[in-house]
């Protein structure tokens, strides 16, 4: 990845925050991009040591703001090759039947409209060059859901859908668009849920363990680098064994 740049949405704190580690420590320039723009700096300041980063404070939700984001990226770290798109919120812990339209609309807007903003604002430049690399976060719960985060896991079975999409749709083009689907990664977004459901959570797992942001953040090193090169439209699965497909 040496000499490329990248974009990490929702970076600002969390997986994302190693997952822009993991880039830098491969190479690579990493504009840090989340809504909280304090925290993008301050993680974007205290990476810098590991290589060139830029912070951002963007709305994944809003067209201009990506679109002003980028703009200051390239104009910071060079055209980019790499999109991840992390950003992304729970939703509500509740029964489908309690779920508020503006619940689901909110969660919607973020995990899966969010992702197609980003990348549709990257792959113009990335087709023109003949070379790009998009990894969406997805969930296994976009694969196999469970009860009481419907909007959560609608939204990462969508957001799977729209990663086979894209990169069936660029598959001869030199870019690729690959998901990745974790397992239960224990991180602050595990605060919104009861802790019994966590516990669920573990049970499902055969390995008895809950994933780490660095196994997930090398996944994504791998599925971003050029050596990923006969992969697209691809679910890699990080569930320790819970899914079978």
């Amino acid at each position: 990845m040496k000499g490329r740049s990248a974009i990490v949405t929702g970076a600002g704190r969390g997986l994302g925050e190693v997952i822009a580690l993991r880039l830098l420590e491969r190479g690579a320039r990493v504009a840090i991009w989340d809504r909280d723009a304090a925290a993008a700096r301050d993680t974007a300041d205290r990476l810098s040591d590991i290589g060139p980063t830029h912070a951002c404070g963007v709305d994944v939700t809003s067209e201009e703001d990506v679109a002003t984001a980028l703009a200051s990226t390239r104009q910071s770290l060079g055209e980019v090759s790499i999109l991840v798109c992390n950003a992304g919120i729970p939703g509500p812990n509740k029964p489908v039947w309690d779920v508020t339209p503006a619940e689901w609309e909110r969660v919607m807007a973020v995990n899966v409209t969010g992702a197609l903003l980003c990348c549709q604002a990257v792959i113009p430049e990335m087709k023109a060059r003949g070379y790009g690399r998009i990894v969406n976060i997805a969930s296994v719960a976009g694969k196999e859901p469970g009860p009481q985060i419907a909007a959560y896991a609608a939204s990462k079975a969508a957001l799977i859908s729209l990663t086979k999409t894209i990169g069936r749709e660029l598959a001869t083009s030199g870019v690729t668009a690959n998901c990745i689907a974790p397992g239960a990664i224990r991180t602050r977004i595990f605060d919104d849920w009861p802790e019994p459901y966590v516990q669920e959570l573990l049970n499902k797992i055969p390995m008895n363990r809950f994933g780490t942001p660095e196994e997930l953040a090398d996944l994504v090193a791998f599925v971003a680098s050029r050596q990923a090169s006969f992969s697209t439209g691809a679910v890699f699965d990080m569930s320790g064994g819970r899914s079978d497909y």
